[in-house]
């Protein structure tokens, strides 16, 4: 098995929005980004925002694994693509979410299995989907 470090930094997102106009997100690390709503407007809704940090995180966990697993001078690059689809029934929510995974490179299927393997080991946020969290809302006027 190979080891890996942890490395932490501030996370967590505030989002707001007003009487009119856009929510917004500010981010713990001061990155900001505007949230649509209509379906007709480009951008990012909040499922948008759930498959692109599924997305995020497994790209950057494949290149991690590929650097721990000593394979990236065969490796090109990744391409994550996810999708999801809503609960027909019940809660507003997913019922299903799909990655597919594309890595680029001189490697074998054996080492794309391996990269994949730790890349799911290492990104946070496909455990979390996989483990579900405690969930906590408070509220406090504005």
């Amino acid at each position: 098995m190979v080891e890996f470090k942890v490395k932490t930094r501030a996370t967590g997102s505030t989002a707001s929005m007003a009487q009119h106009g856009p929510a917004s997100l500010v981010t713990e690390t001061g990155g900001t980004l505007d949230v649509v709503t209509s379906v007709s407007d480009p951008g990012f809704n909040p499922l948008d925002l759930l498959y692109s940090s599924l997305s995020a995180c497994l790209v950057l966990s494949v290149k991690g694994a590929v650097v721990k697993l000593h394979l990236l001078e065969k490796f090109s690059g990744v391409r994550v693509h996810v999708t999801g689809q809503k609960a027909p029934e019940g809660p507003s929510r997913v019922a299903e979410i799909s990655a597919d995974i594309q890595i680029g490179g001189d490697l074998s299927e054996e080492e794309r299995h391996q990269i994949v393997a730790l890349a799911k080991e290492l990104c946070t946020v496909s455990n979390t989907l996989v483990q579900t969290p405690t969930f906590t809302v408070t509220t406090q006027p504005m």
